[in-house]
């Protein structure tokens, strides 16, 4: 699938962050724990439709985007239109059950502290996106709907040299950019896996970004 860009963000090209780096971060199972939102929603779409959704099942494998899941559960003709119900049953009841994840916030605010700027780039559509980055306080461009290698896009035109995420596909976004990959297994992906998959620095979760950026930033300098 190729990505499309929709998303709250100019389309120009983005001078590096004055005196600090651009670091990418991934929405879902990185900087929020999105499940029992999405797991709701797709509850409520099976109730609608008398579809079968193993929702305990999808939230297990969150990463790509939402019309790859959708294909498991209707048939292709109706994919293009359960994705976009999905998309309208969602911000009210995906946004108020999801948190952000442990240490996400001070992630993002580690890198405004050393002087940097902070983007999440994501395969969720990015109106809903946006929703969940206000409604756990988190400041930060955004660049929506963009999965796997698609995401290096984003990351170039944005001049990040760090990208960190959860999923195999985020890695290959890093690698694809020439941006370092950092790896967090909070995701569907474990250690070994992100590893494996290429990742350059993999950390338990985000409340080890503090640190690792801090001594990473400096030899940067």
């Amino acid at each position: 699938m190729v990505a499309v860009t929709t998303d709250l963000s100019p389309l120009t090209p983005f001078p590096a962050a004055a005196g600090g780096l651009t670091v990418g971060f991934d929405l879902d199972m990185t900087l929020i724990d999105s499940r029992p939102g999405i797991k709701a929603v797709y509850d409520l779409l099976a109730a609608e439709t008398g579809t079968f959704v193993d929702s305990a099942l999808a939230v297990t494998r969150l990463g790509p985007p939402l019309e790859e899941e959708l294909a498991h559960w209707f048939p292709e003709h109706l994919v293009a239109e359960m994705a976009e119900r999905y998309r309208a049953l969602y911000p009210a009841h995906a946004i108020a059950p999801t948190p952000a994840m442990p240490g996400a916030v001070e992630a993002v605010a580690a890198v405004r502290a050393a002087g940097g700027r902070p983007l999440v780039v994501t395969a969720k559509y990015a109106p809903n996106a946006r929703l969940h980055l206000d409604h756990v306080g988190i400041e930060a461009d955004l660049r929506g709907d963009q999965w796997a290698e698609a995401k290096a896009q984003a990351l170039i035109e944005y001049g990040a040299t760090v990208y960190v995420g959860d999923h195999t596909g985020d890695v290959r976004g890093a690698r694809t950019a020439g941006a370092l990959s950092v790896a967090v297994a909070t995701g569907p992906c474990g250690a070994a896996e992100l590893r494996a998959a290429g990742a350059d620095v993999v950390l338990r979760d985000l409340t080890e970004f503090p640190e690792w950026f801090a001594d990473y930033s400096s030899a940067a300098a």
